[in-house]
C-alpha cells in the first residue's frame, strides 16, 4: 500500500511540473505572439504613416512648395548716350533703388560719384525681355545729358537700371515671401546658420539622436520643456506640415517626416526650403517669411548685399522673431548678434578686422514702413482694375507672375511731393479740407506714370484720381476749338464776343458770361482760348454744332454719354482725373488716340510671357489741327491764363489749359512738356467751394512737379 501511495504521489508532483511548464510556455507563447503582432501593427502604422508622410511631401514639394505673391515693378530706367538725365536725377533714382553710396563702388547695389560722372555697379535683374547679370556701368554727363557710357569697361550707347519693386500682390490663403535660390544666398549666410542652428546639418539623416537626448535630459531635470532637440530638417518638417503645439505626438511626427525629406531631397535643397520658409517678423497683420523678404523689411537691401553685422543679427532672430525683434527689444537684439559675431570670428568664419568693425556698429535697420514705401494705394487700385479688365483672374490661377509696369519711381515721388506740398501751398484759412488729385502719363506711349489721389499719399480709401468725377470746367473748350479746327476754321478765324440770351426746350434762359465780366466785340479763335473767354467759346460751340463737339470728346476717351446742352461747351460735363488724362492724350500724341494702360507685360515665375500689352494706336484728328490747337495752349502758358508758369517754371516750355467750374468749387489743369502729360484736380470732397481758380490751384501742383521733374537741369 505504501508502495502503491509513493507511485500516486510521484505522478502527481509530475502533472504540476508539467502544469507549471505548460503556463509558463503558453505565457512565452502569448507574449511573443503579442508582440509580434504588437510589431506587425506597429510596422504596419509605420508604413502607412510613411506612405501618408511621404505623398505630403512629395505633394507640397512638386507644386512648387509655397503660394507666391505677384511681385509688381515699376519701369527700367534706360540709360542711353544723348539722353536728356542729369546726375541729380539718376542719383536720387538709384537712391529710390536702395543703391549704397560708396567710396569704391566693388559690388552689385554700390555707387558712387565723381564730378560729373556715376559709377554704379548694377544688380542682376529678370528683365521683361530677357534676365541680365551685373554689370558696372559708367556714366558721364555734359550739359545735364549723359554724354558717355561705358559698361563693363566697354563704351556702350544704351544700357538700363533694374526695376524698383513697387509692392506684392497676395490673398488672404498666400503669406508674403519673396523666394531666393540656394545659388544666390551667400556662403557666409548659411555657414553662420549653420554654426548657430544645427552645426551636423551636413552629417547628419534629418535627425540628431545626441540633440534628442541631450534635450531629453535637460528637459527632465527642469521639468519642463526648456530646451529642443531639433535639426533644421526637423524645423523645415514642423513649419511646412504641423503645428506649433508641443506634444510628444507632434514631435514623431516631426521627427519621421524630417527622415523622410532627407531621404529625399538633397541638403541644399532642404536648406532653400528652410530658408524661405522660416518665419522673421511681423508685419502689421502680414507675416514676413524667408530670409529674402525680412532682408528687406530689416534692411530695405536684398540679401546678397547683405554687410558682416547684417547678416549676423538676421541669423540671431531666427532663434526667437518676437523676443529678437531688433525694433521693440533693440537691446537683446544686440545681445544676441554680438554673440553670433563673436561665434563667427572664434570659428573662422570672418577675420578680426571684420569682428572688430562690424560689432561696434550699430543695429541701423530701417523703418517699420520701409518694406512698403514704394507702394501707393492709387497706382494699386488702378493696377487691379486693369488686371480685371485685360486678364481676368491672373492672380488667382497664377503662381509668382512678374508684372511690369509703366510707373516710374520718380515720377511717382514727384507727383506725391507736387500734391502734398502744393496743397500746402495753396490752403487758406478755413480751407484745411482741400484735397488734390495728380496723373502723369507719357506722351509717346500712353503709359501711366503716377498716380497720386490725395494729400494723404499713403490713403487706401477714396481714390480721386480714378474716381472723383466733376464739372472739368474751361477743359473742355479744348475739345470745342479742336473740333472748329478740324471743320475749317484756323486760330486766325473772328468769334464774336457779345452778350447773348440762349432758351432751351422748356423756355428757361441762359446768359452766360465771361470770367471777367468784359466783353470784346469780336476776337479771334485762338485769342478765346488762350484768354478762355466764354463767350466766344459759346457762339463757336453753337457754330459748329453740339454734336459735333460732343463726337470729338468720344474721338478724345470720353466714354460717358453727354447730352447735346450749350452748357456743354464751358464744362458742365463731369470726369475723373484719369479720364481727362485720356481726353487729352491725343491732343499730345499728334492726333493719334491710345488707350490709356500701366501694366506693359507679365511673365510667370518661369519666365514664360502671359501677356504683353499691344493696344492699337489709331488716327482721330489731323496733325494740322492739332497742331494749331497745341500752338495755343503753349500761348495759354504764355500770355494767357497759366502765364503765371514763366515765373514760376522759367526754363519750361509747356503746354497747358486751366479749368474752374462754378463758385470755385473745383481747380483744374492739365499740361504737358516734351515728354509728359500732368492732369491735376484740386478740390473737396463735400463740393464746397475752395476759392481758387485753375491758376491759382491745380496750376501750382503742377510747377511744384515740373520742378521736381527738372531739377539739375
Amino acid at each position: 500500500m505504501l508502495k502503491i501511495g509513493n507511485l500516486f504521489s510521484k505522478k502527481n508532483k509530475k502533472k504540476k511540473k508539467v502544469k507549471k511548464l505548460s503556463i509558463k510556455a503558453r505565457l512565452l507563447s502569448f507574449i511573443w505572439s503579442l508582440f509580434w503582432k504588437v510589431s506587425l501593427v506597429t510596422i504596419a502604422t509605420m508604413l502607412i504613416l510613411g506612405i501618408y508622410f511621404d505623398s505630403k511631401i512629395e505633394r507640397k514639394f512638386a507644386s512648387g512648395t509655397w503660394e507666391l505673391p505677384a511681385q509688381v515693378y515699376g519701369r527700367a530706367l534706360k540709360l542711353e548716350v544723348g539722353g536728356a538725365l542729369s546726375s541729380t536725377l539718376l542719383i536720387e533714382e538709384l537712391k529710390l533703388l536702395n543703391y549704397r553710396p560708396v567710396r569704391d563702388v566693388q559690388a552689385p547695389g554700390q555707387f558712387s560719384v565723381n564730378n560729373n560722372s556715376v559709377t554704379f555697379y548694377r544688380r542682376a535683374f529678370d528683365f521683361a525681355d530677357r534676365p541680365e547679370g551685373a554689370i558696372a556701368v559708367k556714366v558721364n554727363f555734359k550739359n545735364k545729358k549723359i554724354h558717355s557710357l561705358y559698361v563693363q569697361g566697354r563704351w556702350s550707347n544704351s544700357t538700363r537700371l533694374d526695376a524698383l519693386l513697387l509692392t506684392r500682390l497676395y490673398s488672404d490663403d498666400i503669406e508674403d515671401r519673396l523666394f531666393i535660390p540656394f545659388e544666390k544666398i551667400p556662403d557666409l549666410f548659411i555657414n553662420t546658420l549653420l554654426l548657430m542652428e544645427d552645426r551636423n546639418y551636413y552629417h547628419h539623416q534629418g535627425i540628431s539622436p545626441f540633440a534628442i537626448v541631450r534635450a531629453f535630459i535637460t528637459n527632465f531635470k527642469a521639468g519642463r520643456t526648456v530646451q529642443g532637440g531639433s535639426t533644421l530638417t526637423q524645423q523645415l518638417a514642423k513649419n511646412l506640415f504641423l503645428t506649433q503645439k508641443r506634444s510628444l505626438w507632434r514631435k514623431f511626427q516631426e521627427a519621421y517626416i524630417a527622415l523622410l525629406m532627407d531621404h529625399k531631397y538633397s541638403k541644399d535643397q532642404l536648406l532653400e526650403a528652410y530658408l524661405n520658409e522660416v518665419y522673421l517678423a511681423q508685419n502689421g497683420k502680414t507675416g514676413i517669411y524667408g530670409i529674402a523678404l525680412a532682408s528687406h523689411f530689416y534692411f530695405s537691401r536684398p540679401v546678397n548685399e547683405l554687410r558682416i553685422e547684417q547678416i549676423a543679427l538676421l541669423v540671431a532672430i531666427i532663434k526667437g522673431p518676437s523676443y529678437y525683434d531688433p525694433r521693440r527689444h533693440p537691446e537683446r537684439a544686440l545681445a544676441r548678434r554680438d554673440l553670433v559675431l563673436r561665434l563667427m570670428v572664434e570659428n573662422n568664419l570672418i577675420g578680426t578686422q571684420d569682428y572688430r568693425y562690424s560689432v561696434s556698429d550699430a543695429l541701423n535697420v530701417s523703418a517699420r514702413k520701409a518694406l512698403n514705401k514704394s507702394s501707393n494705394p492709387a497706382f494699386i487700385s488702378r493696377l487691379y482694375r486693369e488686371l480685371a479688365q485685360r486678364v481676368p483672374g491672373i492672380i488667382e490661377q497664377q503662381n509668382g507672375l512678374h508684372i511690369y509696369t509703366s510707373i516710374s519711381p520718380l515720377a511717382q515721388k514727384h507727383a506725391e511731393f507736387a500734391v502734398q506740398n502744393g496743397i500746402q501751398r495753396v490752403l487758406t484759412q478755413g480751407q484745411e479740407d482741400l484735397q488734390g488729385a495728380m496723373l502723369v502719363s507719357d506722351r509717346q506711349s500712353a503709359e501711366i506714370r503716377a498716380i497720386v489721389s490725395g494729400k494723404d499719399v499713403k490713403f487706401s480709401g477714396f481714390n480721386r484720381a480714378l474716381d472723383a468725377k466733376r464739372p472739368i470746367g474751361s477743359l473742355v473748350k479744348s475739345a470745342v476749338y479742336l473740333t472748329a479746327l478740324e471743320n475749317g476754321y484756323s486760330l486766325k478765324s473772328r468769334i464774336k464776343d457779345r452778350p447773348i440770351i440762349l432758351k432751351n426746350a422748356t423756355g428757361q434762359r441762359w446768359a452766360p458770361k465771361n470770367y471777367d465780366r468784359k466783353y470784346r466785340g469780336e476776337v479771334s479763335l485762338e485769342y478765346a482760348l488762350v484768354h478762355s473767354l466764354n463767350v466766344p467759346t459759346v457762339n463757336l460751340g453753337m457754330q459748329v454744332g453740339l454734336k459735333r463737339v460732343i463726337n470729338t470728346l468720344h474721338k478724345m476717351g470720353v466714354k460717358e454719354k453727354i447730352k447735346a446742352y450749350p452748357s456743354l461747351v464751358l464744362g458742365s460735363l463731369s470726369l475723373s482725373p484719369v479720364q481727362v488724362s485720356q481726353m487729352y492724350q491725343p491732343i499730345t500724341m499728334q492726333g493719334r488716340y491710345q488707350r490709356l494702360a500701366m501694366i506693359r507685360s507679365i511673365s510667370s515665375a518661369d519666365g514664360e510671357l502671359l501677356y504683353q500689352r499691344n493696344d492699337p494706336i489709331e488716327r482721330h484728328f489731323s496733325a494740322s489741327a492739332v497742331r494749331a490747337l497745341n500752338s495755343s495752349l503753349h500761348e495759354v502758358t504764355q500770355s494767357g491764363t497759366a502765364r503765371s508758369l514763366r515765373w514760376r517754371n522759367p526754363q519750361g516750355y509747356f503746354y497747358g489749359k486751366t479749368g474752374t467750374t462754378n463758385n470755385l468749387k473745383d481747380s483744374w489743369f492739365v499740361g504737358f512738356d516734351a515728354n509728359e502729360l500732368v492732369t491735376t484736380w484740386v478740390g473737396k470732397d463735400s463740393n464746397k467751394s475752395t476759392k481758387l481758380t485753375g491758376s491759382s490751384g491745380a496750376l501750382v501742383l503742377f510747377s511744384y512737379y515740373m520742378k521736381q521733374k527738372n531739377k539739375g537741369k
